[in-house]
């Protein structure tokens, strides 16, 4: 659950920024262009899976070194919208220019520099990669790519992230939970359509194959009946040629199929108590409570219960 932190309507100095930035978002090293001018002013919020935060500051450059991370046991991305000019980005030998109308995806787990030599304004999502490669697959391509937002689904994600922006004042816990949801969901949406993420280690052709059967899969988790003999009918290819892609890619289709169903379960636990376990196991289709017990505690390590007191507990310590 991403940690809430207040910094509302405080103008900061060099100082102060970066302990703001690197609570805010990870640990990360800054450097002001005019140090002893510098100000900023972050606000941050809570939208249940993902974070919103909205930073006015001046020129900077943000450096984000492997010591950084190397404790971290999750990772994330950032997903970056300018408002008033261009960024740069340079991550993996890949560098990226992001302008206004564009979002950029930051991966939290190598280093990058990230940069604005004026000053400017910023819109940043952080997200799990987790639930990212729940909705999209891997996630190891999409650092230092930007993404036009001028039309199409890209246009609406930027759009909401915006109307959001404006309006997260005035809604309370469960909206703004329902708005993360849907900003998430938004965000998979535009960059899937990119072929950029296509798995390149196979032929374009079965990379579109198993792409497809892939997000078949993850459009249909909530089906209690989807099975691999499902996913071939619906790619429109055999059971055998469906089994040799997913192994292709080091993977069975059953195990794809649990392991996506319980992410999406986690996420549900981690965003308010409305729901019981039951219902949520159910949901994202487990029949049976008991081995969806036993198959969240293999997969991460804790119960379902677990899950939900912890994110309780962070709701209840988080500033007002």
């Amino acid at each position: 659950m991403t940690r809430e932190v207040k910094a509302a309507n405080n103008r900061m100095t060099a100082t102060q920024w970066q302990a703001a930035v690197s609570d805010t978002f990870f640990p990360l090293e800054t450097t002001m262009v005019e140090e002893q001018s510098f100000e900023g002013d972050l606000n941050t919020w809570n939208l249940g899976i993902v974070g919103l935060s909205q930073m006015r500051c001046d020129g900077i450059l943000y450096k984000r070194n492997k010591r950084h991370f190397l404790d971290e046991v999750e990772s994330s991305l950032l997903i970056t919208i300018p408002r008033l000019g261009n960024v740069g980005f340079n991550q993996n030998a890949r560098q990226a220019t992001c302008s206004p109308g564009e979002f950029l995806v930051e991966r939290g787990d190598l280093p990058y520099e990230f940069w604005h030599e004026q000053t400017n304004e910023l819109l940043v999502l952080k997200v799990s990669s987790e639930s990212v490669r729940a909705r999209i697959g891997p996630t190891d391509r999409l650092g230092a790519l930007s993404f036009d937002g001028s039309e199409g689904v890209a246009n609406y994600f930027l759009d909401t992230v915006k109307t959001t922006a404006q309006h997260v004042d005035f809604l309370d816990e469960e909206a703004r939970a329902a708005a993360g949801k849907h900003i998430l969901d938004l965000l998979c949406l535009a960059i899937r359509k990119d072929d950029r993420v296509l798995d390149s280690n196979m032929s374009s052709i079965r990379a579109a194959h198993l792409h497809r059967a892939e997000q078949f899969i993850r459009s249909n988790l909530t089906n209690e009946d989807l099975s691999s003999t499902l996913v071939a009918e619906a790619c429109n290819v055999s059971l055998r040629y469906l089994q040799q892609l997913f192994l292709e890619a080091d993977k069975s289709i059953s195990g794809f199929i649990r392991e996506k169903r319980l992410v999406r379960a986690r996420e549900d636990l981690s965003v308010g108590a409305a729901t019981t376990i039951a219902e949520i196991a159910h949901r994202w289709g487990f029949s049976d409570q008991s081995q969806f017990n036993k198959a969240y505690r293999a997969q991460f390590g804790c119960t379902p219960t677990d899950t939900r007191k912890a994110a309780q507990q962070s709701q209840h310590a988080a500033p007002p």
